[in-house]
């Protein structure tokens, strides 16, 4: 796992999105399986305003406390500005301004690098001086050459 450091203008994305925990997604109750097969039957990177079609971002944002509490995940896309809002089916997220450390992820399966990596990730910052801000984390996907067998995705993570 690599890491960098860079500073990202506001995003606005759309999506499907669901609330959740950790603890609700390390057990049989959990919902973001079911929230990636929404967003690929939607067909949501068709939907007019949409800005770069071929990346995906999974979003965890609205977060209750921390890593331990409750956090909305959206699936979705970047709108090319805030007044295309996409259809009625999906939601409005803005991810403000930010210094994001930026995790990637070694290659292989996507469900297990991904898990892998934020597992170092929240180990990372127990112990680091960088302090996570909460306002909003998102995992970046380029659908142009996205092997689920074989994968490689960055990880972006809001710091102070």
């Amino acid at each position: 796992m690599s890491t960098i450091t860079i500073h990202k203008p506001k995003l606005i994305l759309t999506g499907v999105a669901v609330r959740t925990t950790n603890e609700a997604e390390a057990g049989p109750d959990g919902q973001l399986a079911k929230l990636w097969e929404t967003y690929f039957q939607s067909n949501l990177g068709s939907v007019a305003g949409i800005k770069n079609p071929h990346y995906i971002y999974a979003l965890y944002t609205d977060y209750e406390s921390d890593a331990n509490g409750a956090y909305t995940v959206v699936i979705g896309h970047e709108l090319s500005s805030d007044t295309a809002l996409g259809n009625a089916n999906h939601v409005v997220a803005v991810v403000p301004e930010s210094k994001y450390m930026v995790f990637t992820t070694k290659k292989g399966p996507v469900y297990e690098v991904v898990a892998e990596t934020w597992h170092e990730i929240w180990a990372y910052f127990k112990e680091s001086e960088e302090v996570r801000t909460y306002t909003g984390d998102f995992e970046l996907y380029d659908a142009r050459d996205f092997d689920p067998a074989n994968t490689e995705l960055q990880i972006y993570i809001a710091i102070q």
